[in-house]
């Protein structure tokens, strides 16, 4: 029995999202920003790395603003008004990130920092006797 060829597209369809939420995470070296719906599906990313900045500029204010407005110009054409923030991490690139999403027009709904911090977890190792 020969079954019918199905015609697999290539591209995903793209979905509509009116509300996000980014996600900041600013390290030394690099800003990542990811977008991702109320459910947590990955709708864009961006990164100061992928936007071409390579070495010390990499970890600059102003790379990680290009990779805000990277992460979120194509969502914008497709109907994403507003966004809850999450920023992570101590990096240079938490401002200038936020700052950028404001620029565009997006509605920022609040700023959550997601920063992980010890409650005096881990035992520290023993002192070094020498």
């Amino acid at each position: 029995m020969i079954r019918p060829i199905r015609k697999t597209s290539i591209r995903k369809a793209k979905r509509r999202a009116t509300k996000g939420v980014v996600h900041i995470q600013a390290t030394f070296t690099n800003t990542m920003v990811t977008v991702t719906d109320v459910q947590g599906q990955v709708l864009s990313w961006s990164s100061a790395g992928a936007c071409g900045f390579k070495g010390a500029r990499k970890s600059t204010p102003f790379a990680a603003q290009s990779a805000a407005e990277n992460a979120i110009r194509p969502l914008m054409d497709y109907g994403l008004k507003q966004a809850e923030v999450m920023v992570n991490g101590p990096g240079p690139g938490r401002d200038p990130a936020l700052r950028a999403l404001r620029r565009l027009g997006l509605i920022i709904c609040f700023v959550r920092d997601v920063t992980p911090m010890p409650h005096n977890g881990c035992r520290p190792p023993k002192k070094r006797r020498v």
